[in-house]
C-alpha cells in the first residue's frame, strides 16, 4: 500500500488566522478598543462572509481567549465583562509591524547614502581597499594585497615590504544611535477623512521591534506632542488616539532635546512624523498662545530657534511630511535647512519604508 503523508491542518486553522490578521488592524485603527474592533469585524463578517457556521465570531472570540491573546475581567461595574488584548498580542503586532515593513524594504530598490567615518575591524562589511594613509589603524591593513603588492614591485630578491606597498580595507560599520521618534497628534491627523496616525502607530510599532530585536544596543524612544509633548510606553503605542489638538512642535523638540542629551551614544537623531504646521506654544506663564490660520511667524521663529538648537547639539532632524501644502512644504524646507537636517515629503503607503531606509543609513558610516 502507498500512503501520502501531508501535515495536519486543523480545520479551524485558516478560519482563525484570516481573522486574527484582520482583528489585529483593527485593533490599531480602535486605538485598542477590543468591542468596537469586534463590532467592526462581524460587520466586515456580514458583508464578505469570512465566518461560516462551522467557525463563528463567538468561536473566534473563545479561541482568543483560549491562546492567551485576549484578557476579560468580568468584575467591572455594572457587571459587563471588560475585555482587552494581553501582552502577548502586543508583541505579535509589534512582530507583525516590523515584518510587514521591513520585510518589503529588502526588497526595496531606494538608493543607500553613507557618511566618511573610520571602520572599527575586519568584521565589518567591506567595500574594497585603498592605499595605507598616516593615520590609519594597522588593525584594517590587507596583507593579502599588501604582500602581493611588495612581491609584484621587488619580487623574490627583494620581497621587503614598503609602506607604499600597505593596503587598508574600506569597510562600512553600523554605529550605535539613540532615537526620539516624534508623533504629531494633533486633530489634523485624522482631518479630511484621512486616517494619518494609524500608518504612523504601525511604524512606531515595527521601528521599535526591530531595535528590540535586531539592535539592541540602539535607543528608541516615543513621544507624542499636540498642545503638549510626552513619552509613550511601548505597551501603549497600539492605544495611541488623536486628541483635540493644536500642533507644538517646539514642546516636542524640548521633549526630544532632554531624552537625547541624557543618552552616551555619539549619533544622535530625532525623526517626526507631521502633516500639519506648528500652531500652538506653551508661553512661561502656562497659558497657551495658538494660532490655526496659515503660519505664524511668532510660532515658527519659536520652532527654528529650537532647529538651530537641535544642530548645536549635533542632533540632527528628519521631518517626515505627510502633506503636500506648498506653503508647508516651505516651510519644512527651512526648517530643515537651520537645523541641517533633512525633509521628506512622503504618503502614507511608503512612509514605513522610507523612515527605515533612512533610520538603517544613518547607522552606516564607511571608512
Amino acid at each position: 500500500m502507498r500512503y501520502a503523508f501531508v501535515p495536519y491542518v486543523s480545520p479551524h486553522k485558516s478560519n482563525f488566522d484570516k481573522l486574527f490578521s484582520v482583528f489585529r488592524e483593527l485593533i490599531l485603527y480602535t486605538s485598542g478598543d477590543v468591542d468596537e474592533a469586534l463590532d467592526w469585524l462581524e460587520e466586515l463578517d456580514k458583508q464578505y462572509e469570512i465566518t461560516d457556521q462551522s467557525y463563528t465570531i463567538d468561536d473566534f472570540v473563545e479561541e482568543l481567549k483560549e491562546r492567551g491573546l485576549l484578557r476579560e475581567e468580568i468584575n467591572t461595574p455594572g457587571g459587563l465583562p471588560k475585555r482587552s488584548i494581553s501582552e502577548k498580542t502586543e508583541r505579535i503586532i509589534r512582530k507583525q509591524a516590523m515584518l510587514n515593513i521591513f520585510g518589503k524594504l529588502k526588497k526595496s530598490h531606494l538608493g543607500q547614502h553613507r557618511l566618511n567615518k573610520a571602520g572599527k575591524s575586519r568584521s565589518d562589511e567591506t567595500e574594497g581597499t585603498r592605499p595605507y594613509q598616516f593615520g590609519d589603524s594597522v588593525e584594517h591593513i590587507d596583507m593579502t594585497n599588501s604582500l602581493r603588492n611588495a612581491m609584484v614591485r621587488g619580487g623574490i630578491k627583494d620581497p621587503g615590504l614598503l609602506p607604499e606597498d600597505l593596503e587598508v580595507y574600506e569597510g562600512v560599520y553600523h554605529s550605535s544611535v539613540a532615537t526620539v521618534l516624534m508623533i504629531d497628534i494633533s486633530h489634523s491627523m485624522i482631518l479630511y477623512g484621512e486616517d494619518r496616525i494609524t500608518p504612523a502607530k504601525k511604524v512606531a510599532l515595527a521601528l521599535s521591534e526591530l531595535i528590540t530585536t535586531k539592535y539592541p544596543k540602539d535607543s528608541l524612544d516615543i513621544i507624542v506632542f499636540g498642545n503638549d509633548a510626552w513619552p509613550v510606553p511601548l505597551k501603549e503605542l497600539p492605544y495611541l488616539n488623536v486628541g483635540p489638538y493644536h500642533t507644538n512642535t517646539v514642546a516636542g523638540l524640548e521633549l526630544a532635546l532632554d531624552i537625547l542629551r541624557k543618552k552616551r551614544s555619539a549619533n544622535k537623531q530625532i525623526m517626526m512624523i507631521t502633516d500639519g504646521k506648528p500652531s500652538c506654544i506653551k508661553e512661561p506663564d502656562g497659558t497657551y498662545y495658538k494660532n490655526s490660520m496659515g503660519l505664524d511667524d511668532y510660532i515658527v521663529n519659536k520652532c527654528l530657534q529650537k532647529a538651530a538648537e537641535c544642530k548645536k547639539n549635533n542632533i540632527p532632524i528628519t521631518t517626515f511630511m505627510i502633506a503636500q501644502d506648498p506653503y508647508l512644504m516651505a516651510f519644512i524646507d527651512r526648517f530643515s535647512e537651520v537645523n541641517n537636517g533633512k525633509a521628506l515629503f512622503t504618503g502614507l503607503d511608503d512612509l514605513g519604508e522610507i523612515i527605515f531606509h533612512d533610520y538603517q543609513n544613518n547607522r552606516k558610516r564607511r571608512n
